[in-house]
């Protein structure tokens, strides 16, 4: 009998779009960004993967436009509930990221084949996730709980262990964070303004290229620590 590959882990995907470019934009949409020009700015800019929050009513919409983006990883955030799961992933989302760890939310995004990416703050939070199986993790609000001290302390015990730090991130911060070797990426909305998303409709196509400017100032910026 011949023997089989083993089956890559669910988040391999994400990891993968996340080497290519180290910077996951939180992504605040408004009622009339237009999902697909918005697309096509976050490629120009440079980013491999985004992850769109659901804290607008615009949400779905935009993230059931942005997801068929080629050379796009496109995921939802802010996923508070199971049955905000099923909505993002119908909607095409191939992530759910969460400021906290609940096991029912990780359940369902299981259930239904999509890797969730839950908040931890606390070694303790990181050792309960890493028992569930969890490999890759938001830090969340990273500027507030100790920013890379913290997470260089966590590589410590959790060498097998990834994180994204969000919130309290900024530009600024990028070297200190992505010269550790246990953080997958930066995440943050510095490098995506909100009402600059909110100007990328199908006829704004300044707004669009304006977007792809300052994400392509970020990427290489995370290129110059992260090459």
């Amino acid at each position: 009998m011949s023997a089989t590959s083993p089956a890559p882990p669910p988040d391999a995907a994400l990891r993968q779009a996340l080497r290519r470019c180290p910077l996951l934009p939180v992504v605040v949409v408004g009622e009339r960004t237009d999902g697909a020009a918005l697309g096509a700015a976050l490629v120009e800019g440079g980013l491999s993967a985004a992850e769109v929050v659901l804290r607008t009513p615009a949400a779905l919409r935009v993230l059931a436009e942005l997801a068929p983006t080629r050379g796009l990883l496109v995921g939802a955030g802010t996923v508070l509930e199971p049955d905000q799961v099923d909505a993002v992933v119908e909607a095409g989302a191939r992530f759910v990221v969460s400021p906290g760890h609940d096991p029912d939310v990780v359940a369902r995004a299981r259930a239904r084949g999509v890797p969730a990416v839950p908040g931890a703050s606390t070694a303790t939070e990181v050792q309960l996730a890493r028992r569930a199986g969890l490999r890759l993790l938001k830090v969340f609000p990273a500027g507030a709980v100790g920013g890379a001290p913290l997470l260089a302390g966590l590589a410590g015990p959790f060498p097998d262990v990834a994180f994204v730090p969000t919130g309290g991130v900024g530009e600024a911060d990028l070297g200190a964070y992505l010269a550790l070797p246990s953080v997958a990426a930066v995440g943050g909305s510095w490098c995506v303004p909100a009402d600059l998303v909110a100007a990328v409709t199908g006829r704004s196509a300044p707004a669009g290229r304006e977007l792809a400017r300052g994400l392509a100032a970020a990427v290489a910026a995370c290129r110059a620590v992260r090459p």
